[in-house]
């Protein structure tokens, strides 16, 4: 099953998960070859991929986002054979921060390229804890 966008009743659960806090997002997102526009531009998912990024920014770093970091998938060593094409975290101030993205037009005009572009994704949130000295702190 691939996963490109939210799920309601997880995301009413992320809204109403409402602590104080940054929140971090890990996206793991998988591109299609070709974009499939509504409208049939050609694009491929990449350059789709890459508008989404461009026209998101303004209202993303509007509201506190940023990204934490930004790596390269080379190899899946334990879970299932999937190859990530594009995998980063991206760090909100708060809950609320992330779930108002959908207020701003400029915001939703953008999801179009992501929904273009999306083979299938995962979206993880995480509470930031302070670094410990080995795997199990």
């Amino acid at each position: 099953m691939d996963y490109t966008t939210f799920d309601k009743a997880a995301y009413e659960a992320f809204k109403a998960n409402d602590r104080e806090g940054p929140v971090h997002m890990l996206n793991l997102i998988k591109l299609r070859d070709v974009a499939l526009y509504e409208d049939g531009r050609q694009a491929t998912g990449a350059e789709a991929y890459a508008a989404y990024g461009r026209e998101s920014a303004e209202t993303f770093a509007k509201l506190g986002g940023k990204i934490i970091w930004r790596g390269s998938m080379e190899q899946m060593l334990i879970g299932p054979q999937k190859q990530w094409d594009i995998c980063f975290i991206a760090a909100y101030p708060s809950v609320g921060a992330f779930a108002s993205m959908h207020k701003y037009p400029a915001y939703r005009a953008a999801v179009a390229y992501r929904q273009a572009a999306v083979a299938d994704s995962r979206l993880i949130r995480m509470a930031p804890l302070e670094l410990g000295g080995n795997f199990g702190e």
